[in-house]
């Protein structure tokens, strides 16, 4: 095959009534190659500049928000990683759900005690009740970042999911209108509704603080049960690292955002994480939106999809699986670059490799935690083997 590529290629360049031909044909590929690869450059540059404006404009509308709730309240609580929060319509009314902490605090900014009282109980249950479409179907903020979304091409979203925000870890089964009032009335017959003062003028701060079940984070993770195990098997992770990975994400919160900004249950960053996975998974260099990440089935897709990266494409020259999984552990949360860090004193993974694969998965797991740049992700290791281990007494290691 070889001596005949040569002899045509001879037979070309030997022909000199092809010659000239064959030199304008060459230039023209090259310029032809040449402005290819700057219409590539240039689309990339202009989708990591759409990128960046997106998430000014996203910042933004989080920062208006916050300002308009200032005007009601003297300190505007936000949604984070661990906890929940929404406003009504008129922003005085405020419902906040720690699902770490494992509480349901409502407040409610009124005049009248009576009124605020059936205030109180309204929104309680309305939360109870609620699935997670609908509470960003009734949420100003999603709504206005969901509008924001629609209309950048390099965003992709998605319609939110009817999963079940706090029902499923109250009630048996889909609670009733008699037994929503039992809950109710039994829950303000228990709990005392405590007042404060309020930067409108006459009205004051009342709340109601209510404590979840205790089982309340094992009773959330059954309804990602059949979702997890799909992903564990497609994308060939540990069932209980997934579920440990959830846990100390968000605590099963579907609604989780950091400030970094991540979105939902295992805390996507959508510029970084959520760029390259996407593109992983479908071919295409888009950027997931907040209500995509906040699909409970997307976003575990994705995040099993990036520990599947890591392990198997990151990390792949570390040769103990145990060790890889300690450093891809803590790759998810402080990236890879800072794992090969810990070992170097540089950001290169294969050079890193070299010394993780002379130490034991003790040893390694040990030097992680003495050496790893920042603090956050050695709380993160320990955390996640920790939960891994309840994870798989509860579930097994099902693949």
């Amino acid at each position: 095959m070889k001596k005949t590529i040569m002899a045509f290629c001879c037979a070309v360049f030997a022909a000199s009534v092809y010659a000239d031909e064959f030199e304008s044909y060459r230039q023209q590929q090259f310029e032809g190659t040449q402005k290819q690869q700057e219409q590539f450059s240039e689309h990339k540059s202009s989708q990591e500049e759409e990128f960046k404006a997106y998430k000014a404009e996203l910042n933004k509308a989080y920062a208006e928000y916050k300002k308009e709730l200032a005007v009601f309240w003297d300190k505007p609580k936000m949604p984070s990683q661990k906890e929940w929060v929404g406003y009504s319509e008129d922003k005085m009314t405020r419902t906040a759900v720690d699902f770490e902490a494992g509480w349901i605090e409502i407040e409610t900014i009124c005049e009248d005690a009576q009124r605020a009282r059936s205030d109180l109980q309204q929104a309680l249950a309305k939360i109870v009740t609620q699935n997670v479409a609908q509470v960003q179907e009734s949420d100003p903020l999603l709504q206005k970042i969901s509008k924001i979304s629609e209309k950048n091409k390099t965003i992709v979203t998605m319609q939110p999911e009817p999963e079940p925000l706090l029902a499923t870890t109250l009630f048996t089964q889909p609670p009733t209108k008699k037994s929503l009032k039992t809950y109710v009335d039994k829950t303000f017959s228990s709990q005392e509704v405590k007042t404060e003062a309020s930067k409108i003028n006459k009205a004051k701060v009342y709340s109601i603080r209510v404590k979840l079940p205790e089982n309340a984070m094992q009773q959330r993770s059954k309804i990602h049960l059949s979702t997890v195990k799909k992903n564990a098997k497609r994308f060939d992770v540990p069932m209980p690292l997934l579920f440990a990975v959830i846990h100390t994400e968000s605590a099963f919160n579907p609604m989780a955002k950091s400030h970094i900004p991540a979105y939902g249950l295992m805390q996507i960053v959508p510029w970084s994480a959520g760029v390259d996975t996407y593109n992983f998974l479908y071919k295409q260099k888009r950027q997931p939106s907040a209500s995509y990440l906040y699909n409970g089935s997307k976003n575990i897709e994705m995040g099993a999809a990036y520990l599947h990266i890591l392990y198997y494409r990151y990390l792949k020259h570390i040769t103990n699986p145990t060790s890889r999984l300690y450093c891809s552990i803590a790759a998810y949360n402080t990236g890879a670059g800072n794992v090969a860090y810990a070992w170097t004193g540089n950001y290169n993974i294969k050079q890193a490799a070299q010394l993780i694969n002379r130490q034991s998965p003790n040893e390694v797991y040990e030097h992680l935690l003495a050496h790893l740049k920042y603090e956050e992700p050695k709380h993160y290791l320990r955390r996640v083997d920790t939960r891994m281990s309840q994870y798989y007494k509860i579930y097994g290691d099902i693949q």
